[in-house]
């Protein structure tokens, strides 16, 4: 968006940095900081809430800052008052406190994370998130909060569900029907878990279980379900179509994604609500790729001439996503021109179920997102809602009460739930009010 370093110039020139808060001190969290601290003029990291606070100090270390702890939300709207760098455990007190235009929610937790969001919208405060899973199990309802307050709820740039946003917009922009959005993976296997991903994991500073869940195709999944919802769209079948190019070898040369359109083009239907879905063994990975198609003869032959092809699918995508870089472009969306990069149109278009990782029996609790009893399945909220199945984000937590054999998809009958949980009532009132 280049018309966000204008405006954020404009407010660095007038003293008026935009002022953000942020719950989450990891991989990308530390990232975004340093990208806020150190490339973007007009905009400025007040706070960092996170439940170790060793690691919300370390947010601020790497550019040799000593911020102040806060333990209490009048201690950090002083500190916030007085442009005095901010820590704290308490995350909905950093959401909730005044002075902040802002709040970037980077956890890739669902209830603690439930509890920010919520916070920040009711105090009137723009929520930017990186927060798949928690956007794909309740973001409908979010967003219905966020109107309801007046202030803006979405995804962020930069990581690829907003990378394919805005693909999406750019084609829709020059009269091109977007009738596809994909995803480029270079590995997908649902019995990856956090044993399996280790070494990967350290290599790079993340979590196991993180790591696990991009692998096991939980997280794709999550991705493209918010895409869907944004957009209108819906996969093909449950668990989406996938194609993959590499044989199974990961080593295997890599695909031209123009190459990959065929085996999509069988289950595209023009007319339709268009279909959300990724490719295994293409390049340009770890890309984003949208199919559209146009009617006008005249503009197919300028498309044409502009080496698109000649349809009627036509392929765009963005060759890479990077993530953190662009997550302060989406906060100045919000709060200069009420734009979400990516949120969703009404009620959810498609779910993720939980699936049996291995075989599981009574008793089992399910751990966590790339763990070692589920993964992740993309469906159609229709089937999700007819065959009572269980949400991965509302899986975490929950003790099996039977047994269920391995790749069969988890219902709402098979568990029990912890009692009390917000993320709970408000997916309950997700569905008193859409479905």
């Amino acid at each position: 968006m280049i018309i966000v370093d204008t405006a954020l110039a404009r407010r660095q020139a007038e003293g008026r940095p935009i002022r953000v808060g942020m719950v989450g001190a990891g991989f990308q969290g530390s990232g975004i900081a340093l990208q806020i601290m150190t490339a973007v003029p007009g905009m400025e990291l007040c706070a960092v809430a996170n439940r170790n606070i060793a690691s919300a100090v370390g947010v601020y270390d790497q550019v040799g800052i000593q911020p102040q702890r806060c333990d209490t939300r009048a201690e950090l709207e002083r500190a916030i008052a007085d442009g005095r760098p901010a820590v704290t455990e308490d995350a909905e007190a950093l959401a909730s406190a005044d002075g902040l235009d802002a709040i970037i929610e980077v956890t890739g937790s669902i209830e603690y994370a439930a509890h920010a969001v919520l916070a920040a919208l009711e105090h009137g405060k723009h929520v930017v998130q990186m927060n798949a899973e928690l956007d794909g199990t309740i973001g409908p309802i979010l967003k219905t909060r966020a109107d309801a307050a007046g202030v803006i709820y979405t995804f962020s740039d930069g990581d690829q569900p907003g990378v394919q946003m805005n693909l999406y917009r750019f084609a829709a922009g020059i009269g091109v029907k977007p009738v596809l959005c994909g995803n480029i993976k270079g590995l997908h296997d649902p019995y990856r878990d956090p044993t399996t991903q280790e070494a990967f994991a350290k290599r790079w500073g993340q979590k196991p279980a993180m790591v696990a869940s991009f692998a096991d195709g939980t997280k794709i999944s999550f991705e493209q379900a918010i895409v869907a919802n944004g957009t209108g769209m819906q996969v093909a079948r449950r668990g989406m179509l996938g194609p993959d190019f590499s044989g199974g070898d990961p080593g295997a040369p890599l695909v031209p994604i123009e190459q990959t359109v065929s085996a999509f083009e069988e289950h595209i239907d023009p007319s339709g609500p268009g279909l959300v879905d990724y490719v295994v063994g293409a390049r340009p990975g770890p890309g984003v790729f949208v199919l559209g198609t146009l009617d006008n003869a005249r503009q197919k032959h300028y498309l044409e001439l502009y080496k698109l092809g000649k349809g009627p699918y036509y392929c765009f995508y963005t060759p890479y996503h990077l993530c953190h870089f662009e997550v302060p472009n989406s906060v100045a969306r919000a709060v200069l021109f009420s734009d979400p990069v990516l949120t969703p149109k009404g009620g959810p278009q498609v779910g993720v179920i939980a699936v049996a990782k291995k075989d599981l029996k009574a008793g089992d609790v399910i751990e966590e997102f790339g763990g070692y009893e589920v993964y992740g399945v993309a469906d159609n909220i229709d089937a999700v809602r007819r065959d009572r199945l269980l949400p991965v984000g509302l899986a975490l937590g929950c003790t099996l009460k039977r047994s269920v054999p391995k790749d069969a998809a988890l219902t709402f009958d098979d568990v029990s739930f912890p009692e009390g949980r917000l993320v709970d009532r408000l997916y309950a009132e997700q569905e008193a009010l859409f479905a």
